[in-house]
């Protein structure tokens, strides 16, 4: 089966035909680096995670770049608020991304530049614009004029009053236009700066990622992915100064990811309705010991929670969420040790992985659907009655569940014997931990494992108390 992917700007499915069979390219937006990132963040990141594994696993090459914008004016106001300088702000939480997403399982990107690296291509491709008259200087400024192209807003589909609407900017006295923006502005001197044929000053938003992808990956890419609330004017304006200054498109296909919400709102930084993955590891904290383990855990449970939604839908992020989504994960990897794979993750098949699997990603990314296929594979290894065809049947369950960049930790490890503190601050956290486990055991038909569970849990004064609807409480052993 062929690769289909929905692209933005015909607003349709469309099979995927790369430039070049032996290298596709794709370009990501990464993060702007000023606060700690959200699990609104980590979904476009774990959603072209699984579009490159994808690629990776037809094509020979993926070149895939995601860049990290390191100068910003959200970096210069959280600078002054903290006292500190704005490079320090920009490299602190470039490391708090690396590691949030290294817990999420995203692999890096082969090429990450930073906009404070990538300077000479921002004002070479700057000048090219004037050169071309598709831009112009205004007090210090230097400005896109968007009435020289005449394909302006075809991506986001929006008339000119919702561009001018939707840009969120205030009209500056020096515009020819509304909607014209900013490609260099001026620094004070207590902001980072460089210089220019314009005078000291600072990319504006939208000429990096241009200037970037023409730096790295060419002229014209095969994929362009990013978040749904940046179609515009991000990339509108992308396509707009990329196209005139090459005249030729920048992307052949845009993908964008739907927003995950926090009860009836978008989670935003600017509402402040955000869940940090410092938040979101406290919410989710089930085990004692040991500590890189549970950053492993956890990060695994948010991705298969991320991944429940089709990419393009919204994803309501709560409670009930995150408990379904470690059972469903849980009960893989109750399979996977019922099938006797134990061996490291990292050394799976690639060629097991299950068409089912393979097709549903194909079809748009359709990971709703790969893991519902998933969870019949497990079931299957449980009904199997000979040991080789549970192995077999495990070796394709975790190649495929690899694809989505799950079961990546040892099944062992997965799931530790724990040391608990009876009556300390999380046990009662750790015992609705077992109660999960045990649940996916059982709907698996792994009773053994069940009630091994049951066992340790009992063994620490707990009695389990199955209901009638299917739930089971808990209480302490009573002392006679």
């Amino acid at each position: 089966m062929p690769i289909f992917l929905y692209d933005t700007l015909t607003r349709r499915k469309r099979e995927f035909y790369p430039n070049d069979e032996g290298c596709v390219k794709v370009y990501v937006c990464g993060p702007t680096v000023y606060a700690p990132p959200h699990i609104g963040n980590a979904r476009p990141a774990v959603v072209f995670d699984v579009l490159v594994r994808l690629l990776r696993q037809t094509y020979p090459k993926v070149q895939y770049v995601r860049n990290i914008t390191d100068v910003d004016d959200k970096i210069l106001a959280a600078a002054s608020e903290s006292g500190k300088a704005p490079e320090e702000i920009a490299q602190t939480f470039t490391d708090v991304y690396h590691a949030d997403m290294e817990a999420l399982g995203v692999e890096r990107p082969d090429i990450e530049p930073k906009v404070t690296e990538s300077m000479d291509a921002i004002i070479a491709m700057i000048a090219r614009l004037l050169d071309e008259r598709h831009a112009y200087e205004a007090e210090g400024h230097v400005l896109f004029d968007v009435t020289s192209y005449g394909a302006y807003g075809e991506l986001s589909k929006r008339d000119r009053e919702g561009m001018i609407a939707g840009a969120r900017v205030e009209t500056a006295p020096y515009k020819r236009d509304p909607a014209d923006f900013v490609l260099w502005k001026p620094s004070t001197p207590e902001q980072f700066g460089w210089e220019s044929a314009w005078g000291r000053g600072r990319p504006g938003w939208h000429i990096e990622c241009s200037a970037m992808i023409k730096e790295h990956l060419g002229e014209t890419i095969d994929i362009h992915g990013g978040g749904i609330d940046l179609i515009f004017p991000h990339h509108e304006n992308e396509c707009a100064q990329s196209f005139c200054a090459h005249q030729k498109p920048l992307a052949n296909y845009w993908m964008h990811n739907g927003f995950v919400n926090m009860g009836e709102d978008k989670m935003s930084k600017s509402v402040g309705n955000i869940l940090t993955s410092e938040k979101l590891l406290q919410l989710d904290q089930s085990v004692v010991k040991p500590p890189e383990l549970l950053e492993k855990e956890r990060g695994e449970v948010a991705r298969y929670a991320l991944l429940t939604a089709h990419y393009r839908k919204p994803l309501n992020w709560n409670e009930e969420l995150r408990e379904r989504s470690r059972i469903d994960l849980n009960t893989l990897y109750h399979a996977a040790g019922f099938a006797h794979h134990f061996n490291n993750p990292a050394d799976v098949d690639e060629s097991l992985v299950d068409e089912e699997v393979l097709d549903a990603l194909k079809d748009d990314l359709n990971t709703p659907v790969a893991l519902q296929r998933l969870s019949r594979m497990a079931k299957g290894i449980r009904h199997a009655t000979d040991s080789s065809d549970r192995r077999r049947l495990g070796d394709t369950l975790v190649a495929s569940s690899s694809l989505l960049g799950l079961l990546k930790t040892n099944v062992k490890e997965w799931f530790p014997i724990r040391e608990l503190k009876v009556g300390g601050e999380r046990f009662e956290d750790e015992v609705k931990r077992g109660i999960i486990d045990r649940a996916a055991a059982r709907r698996l038909g792994d009773y053994e494992a069940a009630d091994r569970i049951r066992n340790e849990l009992a063994s620490y004064g707990v009695i389990l108390e199955d209901r009638a609807d299917g739930t089971t409480g808990w209480r302490y052993r009573r002392e006679d």
